[in-house]
């Protein structure tokens, strides 16, 4: 996909409540150069997953601009070159994990399946992610990891340009997490598709990112931009390296403070 990335102009986002209006969100101001990973963290309510859904096209900002591949949202969407793995599943029960995976490329006949490089199809990808056994099972005989599995494989075989990932893995065991996280590495750097990620968890975002893009609280907007200087591919064992805990120890300096009251901020 050739062009600028995502660029972020002043994007805030205000709900309106019975209580009066919730500032959520900005301004934010944001890069993000094209095949990067980059990971959005910040304290709970900071706007994080408002921003995804704003780019995403599902919620409108009140101020600002987006530009994805220098294009609007809404070209952007019509274009089918964002892909969105929300926290909540949302997997057809009734179809098998290869026709769930599926799903995107009979929704999108238009748009992502003809930027599809001949031989690689939601089969390829599924066994990529290690479900190559359970192409015919539903939702309900999976595991959670297995579920989850398969909707990071829905949001990859259509190709978009600029994926969005909500929290993918907070409601799987630890273990699990490690595993998935893995494999959506290995996944990621044979698509090298631009990124964009929400996480709770300093060492899954460091782990992971090129970049880790520090939110302050509510309403959301960019305290840090932390550049993860880490060798790809990442070391079965970089979590214990030095570099990783320094890096580590500056996203969670910069968390604390993005996590003060504005009257306390130095």
């Amino acid at each position: 996909m050739p062009g600028p990335g995502l660029a972020i102009s002043g994007v805030s986002r205000t709900y309106q409540t019975e209580d009066g209006p919730v500032a959520a969100l900005g301004p934010v101001q944001l890069d993000v150069p094209q095949g990067r990973f980059v990971t959005l963290i910040g304290p709970s309510g900071c706007g994080k997953s408002t921003l995804l859904r704003v780019l995403a096209g599902i919620e409108r900002p009140d101020e600002g601009s987006i530009s994805i591949f220098g294009e609007s949202v809404e070209h952007a969407r019509r274009a089918k070159l964002i892909g969105f793995v929300p926290q909540a599943l949302a997997l057809l029960p009734w179809r098998t994990v290869l026709e769930n995976a599926r799903v995107p490329l009979e929704l999108n006949r238009s748009g992502g399946a003809n930027r599809r490089k001949p031989g690689r199809g939601p089969s390829d990808v599924l066994r990529a992610l290690g479900l190559g056994d359970v192409l015919d099972r539903r939702p309900a005989e999976l595991s959670g990891g297995m579920r989850q599995r398969v909707a990071i494989a829905r949001a990859f075989v259509s190709e978009p340009a600029l994926l969005l990932m909500d929290e993918p893995f907070s409601a799987l065991d630890e273990l699990t997490s490690e595993v998935l996280r893995r494999e959506l590495l290995q996944l990621w750097h044979s698509t090298r598709t631009t990124v964009l990620f929400v996480s709770h968890s300093v060492s899954e975002a460091v782990l992971l990112s090129d970049q880790v893009v520090v939110l302050t609280k509510a309403p959301g907007r960019v305290a840090t931009v932390i550049d993860v200087t880490l060798e790809r591919p990442r070391g079965d064992l970089v979590e214990v390296t030095d570099a990783f805990r320094d890096c580590e120890r500056e996203v969670r300096l910069s968390l604390r403070g993005a996590s003060v009251p504005d009257q306390q901020a130095p």
